[in-house]
């Protein structure tokens, strides 16, 4: 028997173009099939003119509003740590945050990401070699899916991304939690050696979302041999994995870790464990609604 509650789940996303977001659908479709009244909000910090380090005052609106918690995306995961009064150990270890739970008086910072992603790449590339990957993106999300990378087994992640010192900053945290020489930082002008002498890439920043179209690199620079994992799942098909295929790339699309994220968020939030095939394939349908107006708009 499917549980049952009276209790509105008031949910939200805080974060950046949050316009494509598939998130609010996707909770909301998952907890009218449990039996369970939620509402899931955007609340786009652009829209609302407010700096990414407003991520507090958004916190503490939310929370005096009777939000039962937030997920937190691009530009705001790493900012939102100070404001918390707790971190999960996987925040803590990771130094992001994407989902936060309102606890009582308590906002307590939890990280799916990390977690999502690894479930989503053993699934997807069971059984790709790992030995040497490059990391492009030292943001929130670069910081979760390099934990997850050592965590499966990469000997050597190379870290890459325009802000060097952020770059610095995550390979040392990735060192002191994995081991030193584990994780070391490149230039982006030496991103084409680096993948000459890579297994895979994982591509972690904002380049190929709706509204920062492209590449982040000539995809010329990839080889057969490699595999391409993407964080980006807004489209689900970006130009760099399209590109990878037809250079022969074995490759994983963002949808995998979203939609494990999220069902690891939706069970901080409710309590309830959702079914994570349904939850798949709901995505997967949404992705596709998604692409095909992409499509009518462009043709208009």
């Amino acid at each position: 028997m499917r549980p049952t509650s009276a209790i509105t789940h008031r949910l939200g996303l805080i974060g950046a173009h949050l316009g494509p977001s598939l998130s609010p659908p996707l909770h909301e479709r998952e907890a009218e099939e449990l039996g369970l009244s939620c509402v899931y909000e955007r609340i786009d910090i652009d829209e609302l003119g407010l700096a990414p380090d407003r991520v507090g005052q958004l916190l503490r609106v939310t929370h005096g509003l009777g939000f039962r918690g937030v997920n937190v995306t691009h530009p705001c995961k790493q900012l939102v740590v100070e404001h918390l009064a707790g971190l999960s150990s996987d925040a803590a270890t990771v130094g992001a945050v994407n989902t936060v739970v309102f606890e009582d008086s308590a906002a307590i910072g939890h990280n799916t990401d990390c977690s999502g992603f690894r479930q989503s790449f053993a699934r997807g590339l069971p059984d790709v070699a790992t030995g040497r990957v490059v990391l492009l993106g030292a943001g929130g999300a670069g910081a979760a899916v390099g934990h997850a990378a050592l965590s499966l087994g990469t000997q050597r992640l190379v870290v890459i991304d325009a802000r060097s010192e952020q770059a610095r900053q995550l390979a040392e945290l990735l060192e002191r939690c994995h081991g030193r020489g584990r994780a070391v930082t490149r230039t982006t002008d030496q991103l084409g050696d680096e993948l000459q002498q890579a297994d895979g890439l994982i591509h972690a920043t904002p380049t190929g979302m709706a509204p920062s179209p492209g590449t982040p690199f000539p995809p010329e620079m990839l080889d057969e041999d490699q595999w391409v994992a993407e964080v980006v799942y807004r489209p689900l098909e970006t130009e760099l994995l399209r590109q990878a295929r037809e250079r022969g790339c074995r490759t994983l699309d963002g949808g995998g870790m979203a939609v494990n994220q999220a069902a690891l968020s939706f069970a901080l939030f409710t309590g309830v464990e959702p079914d994570r095939e349904r939850m798949e394939r709901h995505f997967r349908e949404l992705a596709a609604q998604t692409s095909t107006l992409a499509e009518s708009a462009r043709g208009q």
